[in-house]
This record gives structure tokens, C-alpha cells and sequence, in this order.
């Protein structure tokens, strides 16, 4: 039996985003030479979001995303599922990315996309921004920008969208959603 509980409602993600977009402003400084690379498929919406919000506060970033499934260290290991486009503003050789993901899971994802945004250019920096960071990594990765922190069990997906952040628990299938 599936069991689902909502742990952020559509406000606490607007307000997790608007902390977010203050916080990346303020570490870089200002906001010359950064730009927001939303990962395919869960960070695509959420660096838009975040590209919207400081927009909003300061001036418009460039915004892009990034297929990183074929960049993946563990291909053999789980389906891979490639197609989604990249796009990635001009410009990227100097500049301070941030790469934006929904859930930070095992950290694999986030290697694979340093690799995708690397056959774009050389940026100055990279910086990651997650919505929830649930921990279990499995690599040395750690955010940068974080709208929850929020430990769970290895069993339990994670769902993320503008409305809401939901934790399913039991039923789980084999390609957990938030396994990033």
C-alpha cells in the first residue's frame, strides 16, 4: 500500500524559490556572468521559476537546461530515457552556472551534468541549486542553494512540482522518482 504526505504546499516552494534567487544574488555578487541551467527533466521548471523570481528582484539571467542521461555513470545499471533537448545560453566559457535540480538524491544526476554542461564550455564556476536535498549521497556533491533539506528512507520517492513537494512510502517502484 502506497501511502503519499505533503510535506510543502505550493506557498513554501514560491517561497523556497524567492530565498533561492535572493541567495544566488547575493553569493555571486550581482548577477553578471551567471546564468541557470535547469536539469531535463524535474529541474527544467524549476530554474525558470528561479529565473522568473530574480528577474523579478534584480534582471533577467539567461536560463537553459541540459540532458544529462547519457552522461550517466550507471547507464547499464537503470533505463535511461534520452531525447530531451539541451539548450544551453551562449556564452557559457567564463560565466558561474548554476545547474538546477527538483531532488538531490545519490548526486550521480548532478555528476553527469557537470559532464553535459563541459562539452558546452569552460565556466568560470558551477553552483547547484536544489528544491529538496534528501541526502543518501553516494557522491561527494553537495548544494550550493537548497529549498528543503529533507532526510527520507531509500524506499520513499520524492515529488516535487510548483505544487508541492509529496513523499510517497511502500509500493515504491524500481526507478524511484527524486533518485537523482
Amino acid at each position: 500500500m502506497t501511502t503519499s504526505k505533503q510535506v510543502l504546499g505550493p506557498d513554501d516552494v514560491r517561497r523556497a524559490t524567492t530565498r533561492m534567487a535572493h541567495e544566488i544574488i547575493e553569493r555571486n555578487k550581482g548577477l553578471d556572468g551567471v546564468m541557470l541551467v535547469g536539469l531535463q527533466r524535474g529541474g527544467v521548471w524549476l530554474a525558470e521559476a528561479l529565473g522568473a523570481e530574480i528577474a523579478r528582484i534584480e534582471r533577467p539571467v539567461p536560463v537553459g537546461s541540459v540532458d544529462a542521461s547519457l552522461h550517466r555513470d550507471d547507464i547499464g545499471l537503470r533505463p535511461v530515457s534520452p531525447g530531451a533537448v539541451s539548450e544551453i545560453p551562449d556564452g557559457l566559457d567564463g560565466s558561474v552556472v548554476v545547474i538546477v535540480d527538483d531532488v538531490l538524491f545519490t548526486g550521480r544526476t548532478v555528476r553527469a551534468a557537470l559532464d553535459a554542461v563541459g562539452e558546452y564550455g569552460r565556466p568560470r564556476a558551477v553552483q547547484l541549486a536544489v528544491m529538496v536535498d534528501r541526502g543518501h549521497r553516494e557522491l561527494p556533491i553537495r548544494p550550493d542553494f537548497v529549498g528543503k533539506n529533507l532526510p527520507t528512507s531509500l524506499d520513499e520517492e520524492v515529488q516535487v512540482s510548483a505544487e508541492g513537494v509529496r513523499i510517497d512510502t511502500g509500493g515504491a517502484s524500481g526507478d524511484a522518482v527524486g533518485a537523482s
